[in-house]
């Protein structure tokens, strides 16, 4: 008697993909001129942040009084300093490190946590299903700004309520998409033939629907991770994020903000930059995983 799974008698019906598929879509992908643009902004960001330690010209905590709110090109400061006498450059190379890491860790985080529910919800009872929807509606509708404001309370600021806040604020949107695409996935003749076969519903939500989700969670999940550097940034500027002296683009923008009317606005104006670029990046990535993936 075959021991053989329903998911691989249908993949020796079906056939495994083809090679030149494969090879299509990856030269889709470099083909596609905002896939590659974002490819490539962010590989240097990330080497620029990885590498900050080594390309700093400075001890990016380190302030000089003597040097205060030096204009951009000054000698020693590219970049200027701030009201501290700290370089720019120097904390906005350092800043990228904490910013990539908060943000694609804890979307990383929400998008297991929103597909799993998502799939459970989509194929558990009726009951069941609806108690698990309202709660996520209930995450909709709870000000995610008081869900900063309680951590910061409970765990004191730091990055840690950047992580939580994320999480709490995209589980429900991710567990959406996935409870919606999954219910339309579950009424399809592969998963009627898995079912057949006499798969279970647990082996054919993982092993059939699953792997056609996952398209549109990565895509999704690229696109979130650019949204929430500029959220992250922002609560980091109400003081909720990372803590001085530790560098951060968002208290950047916060600290500089002070110091435009004074003439130096390089203080806020590159931290700010970076933060555009680095979200745009994530975005026009997105939109070429969503050209490529789903042509």
């Amino acid at each position: 008697m075959s021991t053989s799974t329903p998911a691989a008698v249908i993949a020796d019906v079906i056939g495994p993909t083809p090679p030149r598929l494969r090879r299509s879509a990856l030269a889709r992908l470099v083909r596609n001129r905002e896939a590659v643009l974002g490819l490539t902004v962010l590989a240097v960001v990330v080497a620029v942040s990885v590498l900050a330690p080594w390309l700093a010209p400075h001890d990016p905590n380190a302030g000089d009084a003597g040097n205060v709110l030096a204009p951009t090109g000054s000698p020693g400061h590219p970049l200027g300093t701030d009201e501290q006498g700290r370089d720019v450059l120097s904390r906005v190379l350092h800043g990228g490190r904490g910013a990539l890491v908060v943000a694609v860790g804890s979307v990383a985080v929400a998008l297991v946590a929103g597909t799993a529910i998502g799939l459970f919800a989509a194929f558990a009872g009726r009951r069941t299903s609806g108690l698990l929807m309202r709660a996520v509606d209930l995450m909709f509708a709870f000000p995610v700004i008081l869900v900063a404001l309680s951590l910061a309370a409970i765990i004191r600021p730091g990055p840690w309520v950047l992580v939580g806040t994320v999480i709490f604020a995209a589980v429900p949107y991710i567990t959406r998409i996935v409870f919606a695409e999954a219910k339309v996935e579950r009424e399809k003749d592969y998963v009627e033939a898995a079912r057949s076969l006499g798969a279970s519903e647990a082996s054919i939500l993982w092993t059939e629907v699953l792997p056609n989700l996952v398209s549109s969670v990565v895509i999704y999940g690229t696109s979130l991770v650019g949204v929430n550097i500029v959220f992250t940034a922002s609560l980091s500027a109400l003081g909720l994020g990372v803590q001085p002296p530790d560098p951060d683009w968002g208290r950047m923008i916060s600290e500089g903000a002070k110091v435009l009317v004074n003439g130096s606005p390089g203080v806020a104006t590159f931290p700010a930059v970076a933060i555009l670029l680095v979200s745009l990046a994530f975005n026009w990535l997105g939109d070429g995983l969503r050209d490529v993936l789903d042509p």
